[in-house]
């Protein structure tokens, strides 16, 4: 197995015990952690985003990312409106009521992640963020 398989492997496997170990805890409410990654993604743009545009930021299909939206917007924690530069577009944004869901779960949840890895130096922890970041700018290649 070559360098690089063997890091991918390692990434997958670190992914996937810190994510079964987040969903674990008892604190999305009545979310999934993948209903708040949506939330999560919207917090952090300063106006609202293009369904496309979300879609690059979280681990879904367009059509998955649709329904999931749809039930986000029924529930009252994400608004669609219309895009002024495309008649035919919407945009994306969260409501009040999102915007506290949000906060009230990232509050705990970034303890959680904090927690999780406390077992990193600073050090590492800056090294993870520089490798993980060259690793998403693949996307624009």
């Amino acid at each position: 197995m070559t360098r690089a398989n063997e890091a991918w492997e390692s990434l997958m496997r670190a992914y996937a015990v810190l994510t079964k170990q987040f969903n674990a805890e008892d604190v999305w409410g009545e979310l999934t952690m993948r209903e708040y990654d949506v939330l999560y993604q919207l917090s952090k743009c300063d106006g609202p985003l293009r369904m496309s545009e979300l879609n690059r930021h979280v681990l879904l299909s367009q059509p998955a990312l649709s329904r999931m939206v749809d039930r986000l917007v029924e529930r009252g924690l994400v608004r669609r409106c219309p895009d002024p530069g495309d008649r035919r577009g919407v945009r994306l944004s969260l409501t009040p009521a999102g915007r506290d869901t949000q906060r009230a779960i990232g509050r705990p949840h970034a303890r959680s992640v904090a927690r999780a890895l406390s077992v990193l130096t600073p050090e590492e922890l800056d090294q993870l963020a520089a490798i993980t970041g060259k690793l998403s700018q693949n996307e624009e290649q």
